[in-house]
């Protein structure tokens, strides 16, 4: 099953590329309806991801000592972190 820390990290860029395409949009805005697409997604974005961290918080808090960049990786990069978080809670303690 080597394929799904690969899967994960292209997630991760794909994710981070759409976070630096929504930021660019609310600094200089695109032209037409695209930038109003773009606002809307961010805002659905935040809160889905926003989401997503309290998810992380209930089912980690016990299982991993968590830091404050835990939670911001799952911020930014959503169910790509919390597919990573679970893989190394279920990878057995060597």
């Amino acid at each position: 099953m080597k394929a799904m820390p690969l899967l994960i990290n292209l997630g991760k860029a794909i994710t981070l590329i759409a976070w630096l395409m929504m930021a660019y949009n609310l600094v200089m805005p695109f032209e037409g309806n695209v930038a109003i697409i773009l606002n809307i997604l961010f805002g659905i974005t935040c809160m889905m991801h926003c989401f997503q961290v309290a998810i992380f918080h209930m089912l980690f808090k016990t299982l991993l000592p968590l830091t404050k960049l835990d939670y911001l990786h799952v911020f930014i990069f959503g169910i790509f972190s919390l597919l990573a978080y679970r893989q190394k809670v279920m990878t057995p303690a060597s």
